[in-house]
């Protein structure tokens, strides 16, 4: 029986790895409601969605023209969607252990960020090397987490996430860098820290809650089944997204 909130133990190995798997945090119920407003909006081609076409990662279409090209990535905004985007959200068994983490009552989610119902489908899809979030995010410190929930089996095959532990307390100089986004794999020193990585494989249900700051990575699809995870991510509401920014571009919601 699950609590509401991380043991010591748990605590101490998320600031040690920078990541942790809860496993079966969220019941069947939830997850058929989220999969069915998922599947519901994605079939309709409701916007906004993010195309695989879009990202130009490894194994994506060359365009939304392209064969291939209305392969979907991801369905964006979700917390605004639907009531059981909002239901899991917002949980105890989710709030309690982000504002653990966080080091605060007072927390939020952002919508401007994650926020999103990820696909990865049997064709088309893409790789994402590895990366930290936070440098996508533009707030004023980088203490973020975020919160991947699994649809259904997440393992190898089919593209689940890595992690390389520890990886969320290291500062690393910016020419290990491909364009300042993402790891070069060109350079001894960043093998050694690559060859450390993780893939933790999820059942239906579990739960993966990681720091803005720690770098993972997924893979292709190579199985005959579309992958299906929901992700929103979090921060204390006394660290403000600056002005002007992407972050700043949607109201965070409190988690009261």
């Amino acid at each position: 029986m699950h609590t509401h909130s991380f043991s010591p133990a748990e605590l101490d190995r998320f600031h040690e790895q920078g990541f942790i798997v809860i496993k079966g945090l969220a019941d069947a119920s939830l997850r058929a409601d989220i999969l069915a407003a998922g599947k519901d909006h994605l079939g309709h081609a409701i916007e906004p969605i993010e195309y695989e076409a879009d990202t130009h990662y490894p194994g994506a279409p060359s365009s939304r023209e392209a064969a291939g090209g209305r392969t979907a990535r991801r369905l964006l905004q979700v917390y605004a969607r639907h009531p059981a985007f909002q239901r899991w959200a917002m949980s105890p068994q989710v709030a309690e252990r982000v504002k653990q983490l966080l080091g605060s009552p007072a927390v939020a989610l952002t919508q401007a960020h994650h926020n999103s119902l990820m696909t990865k489908q049997p064709a088309f899809s893409s790789v994402t090397h590895w990366h930290r979030d936070i440098r996508y995010w533009s707030f004023e410190h980088s203490n973020l987490v975020s919160v991947w929930l699994a649809l259904g089996q997440e393992v190898r095959e089919n593209g689940c996430l890595g992690f390389l532990p520890g990886t969320h307390t290291m500062e690393l100089d910016t020419e290990r860098f491909e364009n300042r986004a993402f790891l070069r794999t060109d350079l001894p020193e960043n093998k050694t820290l690559i060859d450390s990585a993780v893939f933790p494989e999820l059942e239906a249900g579990d739960v993966v809650f990681f720091h803005a700051m720690t770098f993972h990575a997924a893979g292709w699809n190579r199985t005959e089944a579309t992958k299906y995870s929901l992700v929103f991510g979090y921060h204390r509401q006394d660290n403000l997204p600056l002005p002007g920014s992407r972050s700043a571009s949607l109201p965070s919601i409190p988690l009261d």
